[in-house]
């Protein structure tokens, strides 16, 4: 069983930046491909940006590419999203997730997650 836990949301004026940062319990953190979703008020889950194990290959929503970029620290167990030019639109919680069996290297169903943290709150104004 890996926790995660994520951290850096919080209240920004669109055009802002933050850093959120998703802690795991388990060494086995560096097996497990990561990714972002993010939920907004009535909608579905949806994902945002996923990592591979070692880091080296990435993939991001349309939506986020270009502004978003997704990290891993394997030897703090951390994965990270930097997220600049914020829009009001990217308002949702926002939780890490680790994949549940192999990785293609694109993007994967909320249901194909094997863990969840439990999500922080990122609000944009306008």
């Amino acid at each position: 069983q890996v926790q995660l836990v994520e951290s850096g949301g919080g209240l920004v004026q669109a055009g802002g930046s933050l850093r959120l940062s998703c802690a795991a319990s388990e060494r086995t953190f560096s097996t497990y491909a990561m990714g972002w979703f993010r939920q907004a008020p009535g909608k579905a889950r949806e994902f945002q940006a996923a990592i591979n194990w070692s880091g080296r290959s990435t993939a991001y929503a349309d939506s986020v590419k270009g502004r978003f970029t997704i990290s891993r620290d394997n030897a703090k167990n951390t994965l990270y999203l930097q997220m600049n030019s914020l829009k009001p639109e990217d308002t949702a919680v926002y939780y890490c997730a680790a994949r549940r069996g192999p990785y293609s290297g694109t993007d994967w169903a909320p249901h194909e997650s094997a863990y969840w943290g439990q999500g922080t709150q990122v609000t944009v104004s306008s």
